[in-house]
């Protein structure tokens, strides 16, 4: 088995460690040498060219893509796919709009080019306890690329999925990063009313690490937030504001054209929304109403 993987970030770095460790040969290229010189370092096989990395592969080639969605997708496809032949196979496996994808396979198709896009989750930890993989695309992908889903996911038979169609995989992907949002905001608000009720004094590192074990709402995210009140509880060093990738946007946005209600999901994404609202003009709006209507004092912004 081997594996051409472009993108040697966190994502793609690890996802080649953990192929090369299961017997994978792998050959990275990543425009960035220092990237490419950190996976040498693994013993890892790269590339300074894409014409390179296809020339390394034998066909029928499988060549796995881990770039920032967007634009840069449509870029390396654009360098990558004159270069390999009919019946090489790419494997999309960034956070890619769906819209996007099918878009993309149809163009790759006509080429005689076998497309199949993979939401990847998992994050640092994937290299290690393997990755969630959610697979589109049609059953030749799917099963050209099976040992390699196999290698990549916890298990053999767990933790990954031929979820349908090309554009399945990153649909499936959207909505489980929409889950995310709600979930995480679910944590935050809790620990927040945990840190509020000062006369208790809740040590709320002790209280996440019993929350590990036993209750109904473990899971990796508690997990992590255990880690992480365990280092710095109070947090002080940390700014309010939590970007969002894309995902819970595209998710809502689907929710509205299903006309499927996501109330959750939606108010999880405004809130990180407002986090990233440095002027917060509207909270000033409503400072400045109820003066107007009820006398109300307005604490004034320090100059």
């Amino acid at each position: 088995m081997e594996l051409g993987m472009i993108g040697l970030g966190r994502m793609g770095a690890g996802m080649s460690r953990r192929l090369h460790r299961a017997g994978v040969r792998v050959v990275g290229y990543d425009p960035n040498p220092e990237a490419r010189a950190r996976l040498a370092q693994d013993g890892i096989e790269t590339v300074d060219r894409l014409e390179a990395l296809v020339a390394a592969l034998k066909p029928p080639r499988t060549v796995w893509l881990m770039v920032p969605a967007g634009d840069p997708v449509d870029q390396v496809l654009a360098q990558l796919a004159p270069l390999l032949a009919a019946g090489d196979l790419i494997v999309e496996g960034g956070n890619s709009y769906y819209r996007d994808t099918l878009r993309r396979a149809e163009t790759l198709q006509a080429r005689g080019l076998l497309f199949a896009d993979v939401g990847v989750s998992g994050g640092l930890w994937g290299e290690r306890e393997g990755y969630g993989l959610m697979a589109g695309g049609p059953p030749e992908a799917i099963e050209r690329l099976r040992p390699i889903l196999e290698r990549l996911a916890p298990g053999p038979d767990r933790g990954w999925v031929h979820a349908g169609p090309v554009g399945a995989g990153h649909f499936v992907k959207m909505v489980h990063n929409g889950i995310e949002y709600a979930l995480m905001q679910a944590y935050a608000e809790g620990f927040a009313l945990l840190k509020a009720k000062a006369p208790f004094q809740l040590d709320l590192a002790a209280i996440a690490e019993a929350w590990r074990h036993g209750t109904i709402i473990r899971s990796f995210l508690l997990d992590l937030i255990a880690g992480v009140l365990r280092e710095d509880a109070a947090l002080a060093d940390i700014a309010p504001v939590v970007a969002d990738s894309g995902e819970g946007r595209w998710t809502v946005q689907e929710a509205v054209d299903l006309g499927v209600p996501v109330d959750t999901i939606a108010a999880a994404l405004f809130r990180r929304f407002a986090s990233q609202d440095p002027e917060r003009y509207g909270d000033r709006l409503l400072a400045a109403l109820r003066h107007a209507f009820g006398g109300h004092p307005v604490q004034r912004a320090a100059s």
